[in-house]
Protein backbone atom coordinates (compact mmCIF):
# COMPACT_ATOMS: atom_id res chain seq x y z
CA UNK A 1 0.00 0.00 0.00
CA UNK A 2 1.24 3.36 -0.86
CA UNK A 3 2.06 6.14 1.53
CA UNK A 4 -0.98 8.41 2.69
CA UNK A 5 -1.06 11.83 3.22
CA UNK A 6 -4.70 13.21 4.84
CA UNK A 7 -5.75 15.73 7.26
CA UNK A 8 -7.22 15.77 10.96
CA UNK A 9 -9.27 18.50 12.62
CA UNK A 10 -10.42 18.70 16.07
CA UNK A 11 -13.41 21.05 15.31
CA UNK A 12 -12.16 23.88 17.43
CA UNK A 13 -13.77 26.55 18.21
CA UNK A 14 -12.04 29.08 20.33
CA UNK A 15 -12.58 32.97 19.23
CA UNK A 16 -9.84 33.82 15.87
CA UNK A 17 -7.05 35.89 17.83
CA UNK A 18 -6.77 37.43 14.46
CA UNK A 19 -10.12 38.92 13.33
CA UNK A 20 -12.01 38.71 17.24
CA UNK A 21 -14.83 36.10 15.14
CA UNK A 22 -15.98 33.77 17.39
CA UNK A 23 -17.80 30.75 15.35
CA UNK A 24 -20.63 28.90 16.58
CA UNK A 25 -20.17 25.13 17.00
CA UNK A 26 -23.13 24.93 14.02
CA UNK A 27 -20.48 26.76 11.74
CA UNK A 28 -17.52 25.22 12.27
CA UNK A 29 -19.09 21.99 11.80
CA UNK A 30 -19.89 22.85 8.34
CA UNK A 31 -16.93 24.19 7.81
CA UNK A 32 -15.42 20.82 8.09
CA UNK A 33 -17.25 19.52 5.88
CA UNK A 34 -16.23 21.93 3.19
CA UNK A 35 -12.73 21.25 3.87
CA UNK A 36 -12.64 18.12 4.15
CA UNK A 37 -14.65 17.86 0.81
CA UNK A 38 -11.52 20.40 -0.80
CA UNK A 39 -9.37 17.58 0.51
CA UNK A 40 -10.34 14.92 -1.54
CA UNK A 41 -10.89 17.80 -5.00
CA UNK A 42 -6.74 18.25 -4.39
CA UNK A 43 -6.01 14.12 -3.81
CA UNK A 44 -5.29 13.55 -0.29
CA UNK A 45 -6.28 10.38 0.69
CA UNK A 46 -8.06 10.85 4.46
CA UNK A 47 -10.10 12.83 6.54
CA UNK A 48 -9.77 12.09 10.24
CA UNK A 49 -12.45 14.21 13.34
CA UNK A 50 -11.70 13.87 16.55
CA UNK A 51 -14.53 13.81 19.66
CA UNK A 52 -14.30 16.44 22.52
CA UNK A 53 -16.98 17.32 24.95
CA UNK A 54 -16.12 20.82 25.92
CA UNK A 55 -17.56 24.35 24.40
CA UNK A 56 -14.38 24.61 22.61
CA UNK A 57 -15.29 22.28 20.24
CA UNK A 58 -18.19 21.47 17.99
CA UNK A 59 -17.83 17.97 17.68
CA UNK A 60 -18.91 15.10 20.10
CA UNK A 61 -20.12 12.20 17.20
CA UNK A 62 -17.22 12.39 14.61
CA UNK A 63 -18.96 9.37 12.91
CA UNK A 64 -21.71 12.06 11.97
CA UNK A 65 -19.64 14.44 10.58
CA UNK A 66 -17.81 12.10 8.50
CA UNK A 67 -21.30 11.19 7.32
CA UNK A 68 -22.02 14.04 6.18
CA UNK A 69 -18.30 14.33 4.76
CA UNK A 70 -19.37 10.95 2.99
CA UNK A 71 -22.24 12.51 1.24
CA UNK A 72 -19.68 14.86 -0.60
CA UNK A 73 -16.80 12.39 -1.45
CA UNK A 74 -16.04 9.37 -3.05
CA UNK A 75 -12.18 8.57 -2.58
CA UNK A 76 -11.50 9.67 0.99
CA UNK A 77 -11.17 7.62 4.03
CA UNK A 78 -13.28 8.49 6.72
CA UNK A 79 -11.69 7.92 10.62
CA UNK A 80 -12.21 8.93 13.60
CA UNK A 81 -9.44 10.87 15.45
CA UNK A 82 -9.88 9.78 18.13
CA UNK A 83 -13.03 7.81 19.03
CA UNK A 84 -12.97 7.79 23.35
CA UNK A 85 -13.70 4.05 23.22
CA UNK A 86 -13.10 4.48 27.05
CA UNK A 87 -15.88 6.30 27.92
CA UNK A 88 -18.21 4.78 25.29
CA UNK A 89 -20.40 1.75 24.40
CA UNK A 90 -18.55 -0.38 21.77
CA UNK A 91 -21.70 -1.68 20.48
CA UNK A 92 -22.70 1.99 19.74
CA UNK A 93 -19.33 2.83 18.55
CA UNK A 94 -19.39 -0.08 15.76
CA UNK A 95 -22.74 0.45 14.67
CA UNK A 96 -22.48 4.31 14.20
CA UNK A 97 -19.11 3.40 12.31
CA UNK A 98 -20.92 0.72 10.50
CA UNK A 99 -23.27 2.60 9.03
CA UNK A 100 -20.57 5.17 8.09
CA UNK A 101 -18.80 2.09 6.39
CA UNK A 102 -22.26 1.36 4.11
CA UNK A 103 -23.01 5.42 3.28
CA UNK A 104 -19.62 5.86 2.46
CA UNK A 105 -19.28 2.12 0.31
CA UNK A 106 -16.47 1.17 2.65
CA UNK A 107 -14.41 3.72 3.92
CA UNK A 108 -14.74 4.15 7.37
CA UNK A 109 -12.26 3.75 9.94
CA UNK A 110 -12.89 3.97 13.68
CA UNK A 111 -9.29 5.35 15.67
CA UNK A 112 -9.48 4.43 19.24
CA UNK A 113 -7.71 5.84 22.10
CA UNK A 114 -8.53 6.92 25.80
CA UNK A 115 -8.55 10.51 25.19
CA UNK A 116 -6.28 13.12 26.21
CA UNK A 117 -9.36 15.07 28.31
CA UNK A 118 -11.47 13.62 30.78
CA UNK A 119 -14.88 15.55 30.25
CA UNK A 120 -16.52 12.49 28.92
CA UNK A 121 -15.97 10.40 32.04
CA UNK A 122 -18.39 11.62 33.89
CA UNK A 123 -20.89 12.23 31.31
CA UNK A 124 -21.19 9.32 30.68
CA UNK A 125 -20.60 8.00 34.33
CA UNK A 126 -17.59 6.03 33.99
CA UNK A 127 -14.63 6.31 37.39
CA UNK A 128 -11.71 7.67 35.46
CA UNK A 129 -10.30 5.14 38.53
CA UNK A 130 -10.63 2.92 35.72
CA UNK A 131 -9.25 4.46 33.17
CA UNK A 132 -6.60 1.67 31.48
CA UNK A 133 -8.69 -0.94 32.45
CA UNK A 134 -12.00 0.61 30.06
CA UNK A 135 -10.52 0.89 27.36
CA UNK A 136 -8.45 -2.58 27.42
CA UNK A 137 -12.34 -4.03 27.83
CA UNK A 138 -14.06 -1.87 25.98
CA UNK A 139 -11.25 -2.79 22.87
CA UNK A 140 -11.96 -6.28 23.33
CA UNK A 141 -15.59 -6.40 22.81
CA UNK A 142 -15.15 -3.78 19.87
CA UNK A 143 -12.99 -6.39 17.78
CA UNK A 144 -15.36 -9.01 18.18
CA UNK A 145 -17.98 -6.31 17.06
CA UNK A 146 -16.09 -6.18 14.27
CA UNK A 147 -14.96 -10.02 13.39
CA UNK A 148 -18.23 -11.40 13.81
CA UNK A 149 -21.68 -10.75 13.32
CA UNK A 150 -23.16 -12.60 16.62
CA UNK A 151 -21.16 -11.99 19.53
CA UNK A 152 -21.36 -13.43 22.96
CA UNK A 153 -18.99 -11.24 25.22
CA UNK A 154 -18.37 -10.87 29.22
CA UNK A 155 -16.41 -7.86 30.85
CA UNK A 156 -16.73 -6.08 34.30
CA UNK A 157 -17.72 -2.94 33.35
CA UNK A 158 -20.87 -3.84 30.86
CA UNK A 159 -23.73 -5.89 30.90
CA UNK A 160 -23.01 -9.09 28.79
CA UNK A 161 -23.90 -9.80 25.44
CA UNK A 162 -25.27 -13.78 24.48
CA UNK A 163 -25.09 -14.96 21.20
CA UNK A 164 -27.11 -11.49 19.80
CA UNK A 165 -26.50 -10.13 16.33
CA UNK A 166 -25.13 -6.13 15.60
CA UNK A 167 -26.13 -4.59 12.91
CA UNK A 168 -25.71 -3.18 10.30
CA UNK A 169 -22.19 -5.06 8.75
CA UNK A 170 -19.94 -2.83 7.53
CA UNK A 171 -19.07 -3.51 3.66
CA UNK A 172 -15.44 -3.95 4.92
CA UNK A 173 -14.41 -7.47 6.25
CA UNK A 174 -13.70 -6.52 9.30
CA UNK A 175 -13.99 -2.86 9.47
CA UNK A 176 -10.52 -1.18 10.47
CA UNK A 177 -9.59 -0.27 13.71
CA UNK A 178 -6.43 2.11 14.52
CA UNK A 179 -5.13 2.45 17.93
CA UNK A 180 -4.61 6.09 18.69
CA UNK A 181 -1.38 6.59 21.11
CA UNK A 182 0.50 9.91 22.54
CA UNK A 183 3.48 7.80 23.29
CA UNK A 184 2.62 5.44 25.52
CA UNK A 185 4.74 1.92 25.97
CA UNK A 186 2.04 -0.01 26.67
CA UNK A 187 -0.38 0.92 24.61
CA UNK A 188 1.93 0.53 21.63
CA UNK A 189 2.56 -2.70 22.97
CA UNK A 190 -1.08 -3.82 22.76
CA UNK A 191 -1.87 -2.53 19.47
CA UNK A 192 1.39 -4.79 18.53
CA UNK A 193 0.37 -7.81 20.05
CA UNK A 194 -3.52 -6.67 18.96
CA UNK A 195 -2.06 -6.67 14.96
CA UNK A 196 -3.72 -3.35 15.08
CA UNK A 197 -2.33 -0.19 12.92
CA UNK A 198 -1.32 2.58 15.36
CA UNK A 199 -1.34 6.15 15.63
CA UNK A 200 0.84 8.05 17.37
CA UNK A 201 0.18 12.13 17.94
CA UNK A 202 3.56 13.63 17.80
CA UNK A 203 2.73 17.61 18.83
CA UNK A 204 6.52 18.10 20.67
CA UNK A 205 9.55 17.47 21.01
CA UNK A 206 11.74 16.16 18.15
CA UNK A 207 9.70 13.46 16.34
CA UNK A 208 12.95 10.78 15.67
CA UNK A 209 12.36 10.18 19.13
CA UNK A 210 9.80 8.22 18.65
CA UNK A 211 11.70 5.80 16.80
CA UNK A 212 12.26 3.26 19.60
CA UNK A 213 8.32 3.29 19.90
CA UNK A 214 7.79 1.79 16.70
CA UNK A 215 10.66 -0.52 16.47
CA UNK A 216 8.80 -1.51 19.83
CA UNK A 217 5.33 -1.80 18.41
CA UNK A 218 6.59 -3.31 15.70
CA UNK A 219 8.43 -6.31 17.29
CA UNK A 220 5.09 -6.92 19.85
CA UNK A 221 3.32 -7.91 16.53
CA UNK A 222 5.85 -10.03 14.72
CA UNK A 223 6.23 -11.85 18.28
CA UNK A 224 2.77 -12.10 18.03
CA UNK A 225 2.79 -13.51 14.64
CA UNK A 226 1.69 -10.75 12.36
CA UNK A 227 3.09 -9.56 9.20
CA UNK A 228 5.09 -6.76 8.54
CA UNK A 229 2.20 -4.90 6.33
CA UNK A 230 -0.60 -5.28 8.75
CA UNK A 231 1.75 -3.47 11.56
CA UNK A 232 0.99 -0.04 9.67
CA UNK A 233 1.80 3.38 11.62
CA UNK A 234 0.52 6.64 10.90
CA UNK A 235 1.53 10.13 12.52
CA UNK A 236 -0.62 13.16 13.50
CA UNK A 237 1.08 16.22 13.85
CA UNK A 238 0.10 20.04 13.91
CA UNK A 239 0.73 22.11 11.12
CA UNK A 240 0.07 24.78 8.22
CA UNK A 241 1.19 25.08 4.52
CA UNK A 242 1.53 28.98 3.08
CA UNK A 243 3.18 30.26 0.12
CA UNK A 244 6.20 30.49 2.07
CA UNK A 245 7.85 29.89 5.68
CA UNK A 246 7.51 33.84 6.73
CA UNK A 247 3.57 33.83 5.64
CA UNK A 248 3.43 30.26 7.06
CA UNK A 249 4.68 31.27 10.51
CA UNK A 250 2.63 34.76 10.15
CA UNK A 251 -0.68 32.84 9.52
CA UNK A 252 -0.13 29.80 11.91
CA UNK A 253 0.96 31.40 15.10
CA UNK A 254 -1.76 33.61 16.41
CA UNK A 255 -4.44 30.86 16.58
CA UNK A 256 -1.99 27.90 17.33
CA UNK A 257 -1.06 30.25 20.56
CA UNK A 258 -4.25 31.04 21.56
CA UNK A 259 -5.50 27.37 21.55
CA UNK A 260 -1.97 25.92 23.20
CA UNK A 261 -2.22 28.51 26.02
CA UNK A 262 -6.16 27.38 26.73
CA UNK A 263 -4.90 24.13 27.65
CA UNK A 264 -1.35 24.75 28.09
CA UNK A 265 -3.33 27.01 31.44
CA UNK A 266 -5.16 23.98 32.08
CA UNK A 267 -2.21 21.46 32.71
CA UNK A 268 0.32 23.94 33.92
CA UNK A 269 2.26 23.99 31.07
CA UNK A 270 4.87 26.96 30.35
CA UNK A 271 3.36 29.67 28.23
CA UNK A 272 3.64 29.19 24.53
CA UNK A 273 5.09 31.83 23.32
CA UNK A 274 6.99 32.22 19.52
CA UNK A 275 10.30 31.20 20.93
CA UNK A 276 8.33 27.66 21.15
CA UNK A 277 6.10 28.03 17.81
CA UNK A 278 9.65 28.95 16.13
CA UNK A 279 11.67 26.02 17.95
CA UNK A 280 8.92 23.88 16.96
CA UNK A 281 8.81 24.38 13.17
CA UNK A 282 12.45 24.34 12.92
CA UNK A 283 13.65 20.90 11.08
CA UNK A 284 14.38 18.68 14.69
CA UNK A 285 11.13 20.10 15.88
CA UNK A 286 7.43 18.83 15.65
CA UNK A 287 5.46 21.65 13.86
CA UNK A 288 4.98 21.01 10.16
CA UNK A 289 4.56 24.44 9.10
CA UNK A 290 5.73 26.46 6.35
CA UNK A 291 6.14 26.31 2.64
CA UNK A 292 4.99 23.28 0.37
CA UNK A 293 9.06 22.53 -0.03
CA UNK A 294 9.50 22.98 3.94
CA UNK A 295 6.44 20.59 4.83
CA UNK A 296 7.28 17.92 2.47
CA UNK A 297 10.87 17.88 3.49
CA UNK A 298 10.16 17.13 7.25
CA UNK A 299 7.07 14.87 6.07
CA UNK A 300 9.95 13.04 4.09
CA UNK A 301 12.32 13.09 7.20
CA UNK A 302 9.94 11.83 9.34
CA UNK A 303 8.57 8.68 6.85
CA UNK A 304 12.19 7.53 6.46
CA UNK A 305 13.25 7.89 10.51
CA UNK A 306 10.08 6.02 11.88
CA UNK A 307 8.84 4.27 8.78
CA UNK A 308 5.38 5.37 8.80
CA UNK A 309 2.62 4.60 6.25
CA UNK A 310 -0.01 7.85 6.96
CA UNK A 311 0.70 11.03 7.74
CA UNK A 312 -1.94 13.67 9.22
CA UNK A 313 -1.67 16.89 9.32
CA UNK A 314 -3.73 18.68 11.77
CA UNK A 315 -4.81 21.63 10.63
CA UNK A 316 -5.77 24.49 12.10
CA UNK A 317 -4.80 24.68 15.62
CA UNK A 318 -7.55 26.69 17.06
CA UNK A 319 -9.52 28.94 14.90
CA UNK A 320 -8.42 30.65 11.76
CA UNK A 321 -10.32 32.38 8.86
CA UNK A 322 -11.94 29.29 6.47
CA UNK A 323 -9.53 31.14 3.47
CA UNK A 324 -6.70 30.63 5.08
CA UNK A 325 -7.29 26.98 5.89
CA UNK A 326 -8.88 26.14 2.61
CA UNK A 327 -5.67 27.64 0.61
CA UNK A 328 -3.24 25.69 2.93
CA UNK A 329 -5.38 22.17 1.81
CA UNK A 330 -5.04 22.85 -1.41
CA UNK A 331 -1.29 23.59 -1.14
CA UNK A 332 -0.54 20.25 0.97
CA UNK A 333 -2.92 18.19 -1.50
CA UNK A 334 -1.76 20.20 -4.75
CA UNK A 335 2.07 20.93 -3.69
CA UNK A 336 3.59 18.86 -0.60
CA UNK A 337 1.77 15.78 -2.00
CA UNK A 338 3.40 16.52 -5.55
CA UNK A 339 6.74 16.41 -4.11
CA UNK A 340 6.43 13.65 -2.08
CA UNK A 341 5.76 11.22 -4.90
CA UNK A 342 8.33 13.20 -6.89
CA UNK A 343 10.53 12.07 -4.24
CA UNK A 344 9.61 8.52 -3.30
CA UNK A 345 8.05 7.29 -6.88
CA UNK A 346 4.62 6.62 -4.91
Amino acid sequence: MSFELGLSTFVETTPDPVSGDHRSHAQRLREVVEEAVLAEEVGLDVYGVGEHHRADYACSAPAVVLAAVAAGTKLLRLTSAVTVLSSDDPVRVFQAFSTLDGLSDGRAEIMVGRGSFIESFPLFGQSLEDYDELFSEKLDLLLQLCQSEFVNWKGKHRSPIRDLGVYPRPVQKPLPVWVGSGGNQASVVRAGKLGLPLALAIIGGRPEAFAPLVQLYRLAGKEAGHPREQLRVAVHSHGYVAETDQQAAQEFFPSTQRAMNIIGRERGWQPYDRSAFDAARSPQGALFCGSPATVAAKIERLRNALEIDRFLLHCPVGTMEPKLVNRSIELYGQKVKGLLLTRSGD
